[in-house]
């Protein structure tokens, strides 16, 4: 007790599971550098990797301008292993050791027990580490080396030998027949060393993009790190309720377990559901139901539960769809499950399901074939995925199952707007996996949509817009105050116009049927796209002085963006920009809304220039991708290289090193070392496969 009183509490901690980067992350282990590289100077030329074997190899750049650098010995080591003639197959292309290559091993066979924490603001986050891997040099290139000088050593050999040898003589061939292999042989030699180490050499590598620290895309993957709505509220996931912990400290007796009638291994009472954790009852439910609203949710669960808890669940295994709740598809399809009719593995179904899933995230129809043209799935697959979720309407298509969720979205934007950039996220993969062409990006007006028009009753337009009136009625009568008290204090007589904050109000009757479209692409907009084009408010206009606000933001925004990055495609800074809205507070002037081109204009008018790069024909980027911007001037001595370099991808699609070091030296005037082009690269472009690209415009 008295060491107790000694040491006292002084500060506690909140500790948050985050569950985003679960069997992603790993944990590289670098060796000790020597001091000719650095880990904040370095380099990643290129990077692969094995996934079945977890094994990563890594091609580092070596600074040959540090004095610690023995030149002589790096010029060696490079004529060693190219010999004195260089080509695209050399491993030194600059006839000095200028890389180093790093392989890595497992440092740990069971990684359990390891987690990664980040501590922010008083809260610490743990992710689970996936594997440690151990990353140590590799010297393959005194093999290549070794087999040079025993090439040279034949050649020699051959060249003394006499040219006046005999003929060959006649050499008996015994040919023989292998015996049938038997089970117990197939087996030893499928264990075996040899074979193992065949099959791991048979994988084949695949190529990685390496992002540095303060790049854009780290960023953002650095606030997976981070538990998803753990803000919200007090994180209740390790807090039991009393009649939970009553069980935990007095379970029932096995006795009393043996007396309870046997159900079947597939069916759960509502009973027995309760006593098990909030997580797994969400996951329980979402799995049996697949879609569901969030009201029915709360209901099922008893009462008293806590909603934001609820929210923070249900967000690990189900995605938001026209405001209802989609059980997730590497749920119901867990890893190295495969389909019962095709036998097509659990990833290639997620993908199909997936696309479905977007599909009705853009509108309430969808067509079956066009999902079986696309996923290239077999019809029964896609038959499953429809059921889900959706209803068949003969002549029609299948029409997503639950109507509109309005309450929840309204009551819930910053849930709302998380599920889109997930969604903007998952569409990125999709259009990348089946190369989607603008026409099923685009939603499709249905005749059977204008056949349904009681999804949305007059009077639900009526009480939305009137909903709309109100919130905006406070910024409105502020803006009319302060202008009424600017008016008195010039001592004017005029009256104050206020054509700027009227309400347009029109009237309804039984006669005039009133235009729906605007409420639908109301529903898709709240959910899927946050900024449509033209956004104004209810009255067909922002408020007086909003427009110069948002104005005043979307500038700061757009220069400190390019400031960072100095090259975004429209597509990356589209995807930026939602990244910020998701950080604002509700209510923000951003949130009445951007078009594209506002911000396509408010980039040009920041000092920003468009670069036509010429991508290929074959190219299967979409048109946000083709869009290059780049800042021209950013008030340092790097602007004219970094003009030179952009002049030269406004002719190239991709440029080997050497050229783009060649053409900088002859435009500036000077012989750049290798630190200024590396920094010049570094701002504008990505390396990949040996050639440079700009940054976003590499089709993989």
């Amino acid at each position: 007790m008295a060491n107790e009183e000694d040491d006292p509490i002084i500060q506690e901690i909140d500790v948050f599971l985050a569950r985003s980067l679960l069997e992603k992350l790993y944990l590289f282990q670098y060796p000790i550098r020597p001091a000719s590289m650095t880990y904040d100077d370095v380099t990643h030329l290129s990077a692969k990797i094995k996934p079945k074997q977890q094994k990563v190899e890594l091609e580092m750049a070596i600074d040959t301008l540090n004095p610690n650098y023995c030149r002589s010995k790096g010029e060696q080591i490079a004529l060693n292993v190219d010999g004195t003639c260089t080509d695209e197959t050399s491993t030194y292309s600059s006839k000095l050791m200028d890389k180093q290559t790093f392989c890595s091993s497992q440092a740990a066979s069971n990684v359990s027990r390891y987690a990664a924490a980040v501590y922010k603001k008083g809260e610490l986050h743990l992710t689970p580490l996936h594997g440690i891997l151990q990353l140590r040099p590799s010297f393959t290139y005194l093999d290549k080396a070794d087999a040079k000088h025993r090439e040279r050593e034949a050649a020699n050999e051959g060249g003394d030998s006499s040219q006046d040898e005999a003929e060959d003589d006649v050499k008996q061939i015994t040919v023989r027949f292998s015996r049938p292999e038997t089970e117990q042989a197939r087996q030893r030699r499928v264990q075996s060393y040899e074979f193992l180490q065949k099959r791991q050499a048979e994988e084949h590598w695949v190529h990685l993009h390496y992002y540095g620290l303060k790049d854009s895309r780290s960023e953002h993957e650095r606030q997976y790190l981070f538990s998803q709505g753990h803000g919200l509220a007090e994180n209740t996931e390790l807090i039991k309720s009393p009649s939970e912990y009553l069980m935990m400290l007095m379970p029932p007796s096995v006795e009393e377990e043996n007396d309870r009638p046997v159900a079947p291994s597939n069916v759960l009472s509502m009973a027995q559901l309760r006593t098990l954790p909030l997580a797994d009852q969400i996951k329980i439910l979402m799995k049996n139901v697949k879609v569901m609203p969030f009201a029915n949710l709360m209901s099922l669960l008893g009462s008293g539960t806590d909603s934001t808890a609820v929210l923070r669940c249900i967000q690990q295994v189900a995605m938001l769809v026209q405001g209802n709740w989609v059980v997730k598809s590497d749920v119901l399809y867990p890893k190295d499950t495969s389909s019962p009719h095709s036998g097509v593995p659990a990833e290639v179904l997620c993908r199909g399901r997936d696309f479905v899933m977007w599909k009705f995230t853009q509108d309430r129809w969808v067509v079956r074939k066009e999902v079986a043209a696309v996923t290239k799935l077999c019809p029964e697959d896609v038959k499953d995925f429809l059921e889900h979720m959706s209803v068949a309407r003969i002549n029609k298509g299948w029409e997503f199952m639950l109507p509109y969720d309005q309450d929840f979205v309204k009551k819930h934007p910053d849930i709302v707007q998380r599920q889109h950039m997930l969604w903007m996220g998952i569409q990125a993969k999709l259009e990348k996996v089946y190369n989607l062409l603008k026409e099923h990006l685009t939603p499709k007006k249905q005749e059977a949509q204008a056949a349904h028009p009681l999804l949305v009753s007059g009077e639900q337009r009526v009480n939305m817009a009137k909903a709309k009136v109100k919130q905006n009625y406070g910024q409105l009568e502020k803006e009319f105050q302060k202008q009424k008290a600017e008016m008195k204090s010039n001592d004017t007589s005029a009256k104050v116009d206020v054509s700027n904050i009227r309400i347009k109000e029109e009237p309804v009757s039984d006669e005039e049927p009133m235009n729906t479209s605007a409420y639908e692409g109301m529903n898709n907009g709240i959910v899927n796209s946050l900024h449509p084009e033209d956004s104004t408010d209810l009255n067909g206009h922002l408020p007086g002085g909003c427009i110069d606000r948002v104005a005043q933001e979307l500038k700061a925004f757009v220069s400190s963006t390019f400031k960072k990055q100095f090259v975004l495609t429209l597509s990356e800074l589209k995807r930026l920009f939602n990244l910020h809205l998701a950080s604002l507070p509700p209510g923000h002037t951003l949130f009445s809304g951007i078009s594209d081109k506002m911000l396509q204009d408010m980039v040009l008018d920041t000092g920003c220039k468009q670069i036509l790069v010429p991508f290929p024909p074959q190219t299967a980027a979409s048109p946000d991708e083709l869009k290059v911007y780049a800042l021209w001037e950013a008030g340092d001595t790097y602007d004219q290289h970094r003009q030179v370099l952009l002049e030269i991808f406004s002719k190239n699609y991709r440029v080997r090193r050497n050229v783009i070091h060649n053409q900088l030296s002859q435009e500036c005037g000077e012989d750049l070392n290798k630190q200024e082009v590396d920094r010049v690269l570094k701002d504008c472009c990505v390396s990949y496969g040996g050639m440079w690209y700009l940054k976003g415009t590499v089709q993989s």
